[in-house]
């Protein structure tokens, strides 16, 4: 799985994976990270998440990555704004007051680039990689935001019924890829109503990483 892949997902409009409302673990259970409002929560492969728009109305600050420039564009023409648009070295950054939303190679992304972090919500970016990238995407994502605490959402089922994305990722996964960091905290496991693409059973856990 490369860029390509997720371009074409974005150019054919296969975006089955967007929500149409913020997601129902995010707002039970998204306050129990106990961060200020106000505070900047940074979101990696964003797409145009409805969930951008929930955090603001909630009063916190808004930084994103994506690889798709279809997907941002949407996005702020779904908040109904106008942003401006800057070039910061091989990234492009979409801004309004309060957001930060980088288009580019979420490896190309520094601290320096990115700025202060105060929590990191990942909805949809590990659970998007196949295993042998997981690996290198938590330990870039650990570095760049300062080891900033998470809310962590993954989908869990058989991975031998289903191909993804998303992928399968258990516990055992999250414990290696973030134990050494984290003290880790399942807060919440619930069932994908009608299946994984109504195609498995598959939970989907909402996970607490905090220092």
């Amino acid at each position: 799985m490369d860029a390509d892949f997720w371009y074409r997902r974005w150019a054919k409009n296969e975006i089955a994976f967007h929500e149409s409302e913020p997601n129902t673990l995010l707002v039970k259970y998204f306050n129990a990270l106990s961060i200020e409002k106000s505070s900047r929560v940074f979101l990696p492969l964003c797409g145009k998440t409805t969930d951008i728009a929930w955090l603001l109305a909630k009063g916190y600050r808004v930084a994103g990555i994506d690889l798709s420039e279809i997907a941002i564009r949407q996005l702020f023409m779904d908040l109904g704004v106008e942003p401006r648009v800057s070039g910061t070295g091989k990234l492009k950054c979409y801004s309004i007051e309060n957001v930060d939303i980088f288009v580019g190679d979420f490896f190309d992304l520094t601290s320096n680039i990115l700025g202060p972090v105060d929590a990191t919500y990942d909805r949809a970016a590990l659970v998007a990689l196949p295993e042998d990238m997981r690996s290198k995407y938590t330990e870039h994502l650990i570095e760049i935001t300062n080891k900033a605490p998470q809310f962590l959402l993954c989908f869990e089922y058989d991975q031998r019924l289903m191909e993804g994305p998303p992928f399968s990722v258990g516990k055992k996964e999250v414990e290696r890829h973030y134990e050494d960091h984290y003290e880790l905290n399942l807060v919440a496991s619930i069932d994908v109503p009608g299946g994984l693409k109504g195609k498995c059973v598959a939970n989907e856990n909402a996970w607490l990483l905090q220092n």
